[in-house]
């Protein structure tokens, strides 16, 4: 009986070899995975998927863990390309799952550009491959929202392991999962695509004030009916009060006073009226995704500025 048994499993595992046979794999090493370029690349891929979903309540921690059911690369597909698939909302089993990503992955592969560049495929993110997620979600930015700043340069250390009939090899190598510079192939540069209030105050301080006082200007200009101005710009939106009054003027609708507190007394209740602020503002299209409530909170300039700025260049025509 136990010979049967060792027989038994020496065949699976003969099969189970056999079904590897001829296939790379790549792993990220150990030791790369706390890269801290790789770890703001990851970062930034959340953030952007939170903020593309926050409308839908859906709230993810990990690339790892909260993509390979196909749920999230639905949501964010029909999000991004206003496409709406025939597929399971929920897809319980493992089964279910890898159907539910086949639709997804299929229609995603056919919009991202070049299909010979497509490093993932539904078993390596139904498996939670690290490498094939970041390199499907770097695609997905890329093709439906190029503007937005990833961090530039990101490269980890893989090894590629292939397995053949004389045995298993593994080799290391360096995966690239953005590029230093897009320099001369069509699209902008790093410093073409720099935020221009970042490279605004790089400029000489008189030139900074010059468009501050636009800025003001045009606040002020917006708030007068109201019986309101802002004096001091660095100062006065870190409450989220004006600024909220303002994005409802310029918008055309009413915040409702019981959505946020009209006198703020402490940072909590600041912070609440500046998330909210930042979520009308992503509503109404404005993608700011270097800008957290936090730092209008903390009155950091540059953070306030974007803003405003971002709200000027939409508006100043009106």
């Amino acid at each position: 009986m136990e010979a049967d048994i060792f027989d038994h499993k020496k065949k699976e595992d003969a099969e189970d070899f056999e079904s590897f046979q001829g296939e790379k794999r790549k792993v990220i090493q150990p030791t790369a995975l706390k890269d801290p370029k790789l770890e703001k690349l990851k970062e930034a891929l959340v953030h952007w998927i939170n903020r593309t979903l926050k409308s839908e309540h859906i709230v993810v921690q990990s690339l790892e863990e909260d993509l390979y059911d196909g749920l999230v690369l639905h949501h964010m597909l029909s999000r991004l390309a206003n496409v709406h698939l025939d597929v399971e909302e929920i897809a319980l089993t493992s089964m279910a799952q890898v159907r539910k990503l086949e639709v997804v992955l299929e229609e995603l592969d056919r919009r991202l550009q070049d299909s010979s560049q497509i490093k993932w495929n539904i078993k390596l993110i139904h498996n939670k491959d690290l490498l094939a997620t970041i390199h499907l979600l770097v695609a997905m930015v890329r093709c439906f929202q190029p503007e937005l700043d990833l961090p530039v340069n990101v490269q980890v250390e893989v090894v590629v392991i292939e397995v053949s009939q004389s045995g298993i090899k593994s080799v290391v190598q360096t995966e690239v999962l953005t590029e230093e510079s897009n320099v001369g192939s069509g699209s902008p540069s790093n410093t073409e695509r720099e935020d221009p209030i970042e490279q605004l105050l790089k400029l000489e301080a008189h030139k900074v004030n010059t468009v501050k006082k636009a800025i003001l200007h045009f606040v002020n200009q917006n708030m007068a009916s109201m019986g309101l101005q802002v004096a001091d710009m660095d100062k006065q939106f870190a409450d989220g009060v004006i600024l909220l009054l303002l994005i409802g003027q310029l918008e055309g609708f009413f915040v409702p006073l019981f959505e946020f507190y009209l006198t703020p007394v402490n940072d909590s209740e600041m912070l609440h009226n500046v998330t909210l602020a930042l979520d009308l503002l992503t509503d109404t299209g404005l993608q700011l995704s270097s800008v957290e409530p936090q730092d209008i909170v903390s009155q950091d300039v540059t953070a306030t500025l974007k803003v405003l700025y971002a709200l000027f260049t939409k508006h100043k025509q009106k």
